[in-house]
C-alpha cells in the first residue's frame, strides 16, 4: 500500500532579494522539477545524487516544509498540498523528518527532556508524568539513558546528538520519516552505529524512510530501493540490488564507478571514466536531456527532447528510467 506520493511535484526559488533585483532580473532556480515518486507503507526509499540536485528540496517539500511550486504530495492517499497550517496539524505528526547537522536542528537552549517532551504535549499524545516517562523510554530506545535528560544538545557528541534527533522524530508516533543524509557529519567509526539503529528502530516502530544521502555505500545498507537524482528530475529507481547490479541510466553508472566498488559488478567495466565537468546550473538548465553536456552517450535527441521516466522490467522488479538509450 502506498503511503506517501507525489505527482509532477516542483520547486522552484527566485533568486530576487529586492525591488531593484526584481526590476534588473528574473532568474527561477529550478530546484525540483516534475517529480512523480511513491513510497511503498515500510519502505525505505534512498534518494542519491550529488550535492545541489535536489534532494535535500525534495524531502522537505514533501514534508510542507517548502511549499510547491506545482504538482501534488498525497499522504495515505489523502491530498495535502493546499492544506491550510491548521488542516495539516495532523500530518506533522504523521510526519517526521531528520536533519544533516544535528546539533544546528537542536534548540541549543532547551534540556534533552524538554526538547522530547514539548511535541508529545503539543500533540495531546500525553502530559505531566505520563509525557516524562514517554521521554525517558525514547531516549533508552536510541541507546542513550535517562540521566542525558536534563543535558543541553553541546554536552554531546555529534553521534549522540543525532541520537537525540532519531528521538525527537519519534517522538510524535510517525508514520514517515524524512532522514537527510543523518550520518553524513559523522565519523565512519559512528556512521556504522547510527544506520544499525535506524534500522532496528524502522523495524520496532513499523516506520516508512525516505533517506536521502550521497554515499552510496550507506545507502546499499538501509535501503530497499533507490531513486537517482540529477539536476532536479528523478533519472532512474530500482531495486537496491539491481541498480548496483545492472544501472541503465549512464549517471548513474558514473556515481557507481566513482565509488569503486569491489564485489560490484558495476565495477568490473572500467572502460567508461566516471563523470566529468560541472553541473549546469540550476537556473538556467540545459534543453533535451538535463545530464547530456556530461554524457559520454549523448545523442542528437537528447538535445531536443527531456527523456521521460518509463517503466522496465529488470530482473528483481520493475525499474524506471529516463534515458534515450533505451526507447
Amino acid at each position: 500500500m502506498t503511503l506517501i506520493e507525489t505527482d509532477e511535484l516542483t520547486k522552484h526559488f527566485s533568486t530576487d532579494s529586492g525591488v531593484l533585483t526584481r526590476l534588473l532580473s528574473d532568474e527561477t532556480v529550478h530546484a525540483v522539477d516534475d517529480v512523480s515518486i511513491d513510497i511503498e507503507r515500510g519502505q525505505t526509499l534512498g534518494l542519491v545524487g550529488e550535492s545541489g540536485c535536489g534532494k535535500s528540496t525534495l524531502g522537505r517539500t514533501l514534508l510542507r516544509l517548502h511549499e510547491p511550486t506545482s504538482g501534488d504530495v498525497y499522504f495515505d492517499g489523502d491530498n495535502i498540498t493546499d492544506l491550510s497550517q491548521r488542516a495539516l496539524r495532523p500530518y506533522r505528526r504523521k510526519m517526521q523528518m531528520v536533519f544533516q547537522d544535528p546539533q544546528a536542528s537542536l534548540n541549543p537552549r532547551q534540556t534533552v527532556g524538554e526538547l522530547l517532551r514539548k511535541p508529545i504535549e503539543f500533540h495531546g499524545i500525553a502530559e505531566g508524568e505520563e509525557a516524562q516517562a514517554r521521554t525517558a523510554e525514547l531516549v533508552e530506545s536510541v541507546g542513550l539513558n535517562r540521566n542525558h535528560l536534563n543535558r543541553y544538545p553541546h554536552e554531546f557528541s555529534g553521534g549522540q546528538q543525532q541520537r537525540i534527533g532519531l528521538a525527537r522524530a519519534l517522538s510524535v508516533n510517525p508514520e514517515f520519516i524524512v532522514l537527510d543524509e543523518p550520518v553524513s557529519a559523522l565519523d565512519v567509526s559512528v556512521q556504522a552505529k547510527i544506520l544499525d539503529l535506524i534500522e532496528s528502530l524502522r523495524r520496532e516502530y513499523d516506520l516508512t524512510l525516505l533517506f536521502i544521502a550521497h554515499d552510496l555505500n550507506v545507502v546499499r545498507h538501509v535501503c530497499d530501493e533507490v531513486a537517482v537524482m540529477y539536476l532536479g528530475e528523478v533519472i532512474e529507481r530500482a531495486p537496491v540490488d539491481e541498480l548496483f547490479a545492472d544501472p541503465r541510466h549512464p549517471y548513474t553508472e558514473g556515481l557507481l564507478e566513482s565509488i569503486l566498488l569491489p564485489d560490484s559488478a558495476a565495477s568490473e567495466d572500467l572502460s567508461k571514466l566516471p563523470i566529468t565537468g560541472d553541473v549546469p546550473s540550476p537556473i538556467d538548465p540545459p534543453s533535451g536531456c538535463r545530464f547530456r553536456t556530461r554524457c559520454p552517450e549523448a545523442m542528437t535527441e537528447c538535445d531536443r527532447v527531456d527523456p521521460e521516466l518509463r517503466s522496465r522490467k529488470g530482473e528483481r522488479g520493475e525499474r524506471t528510467v529516463a534515458c534515450h538509450l533505451y526507447d
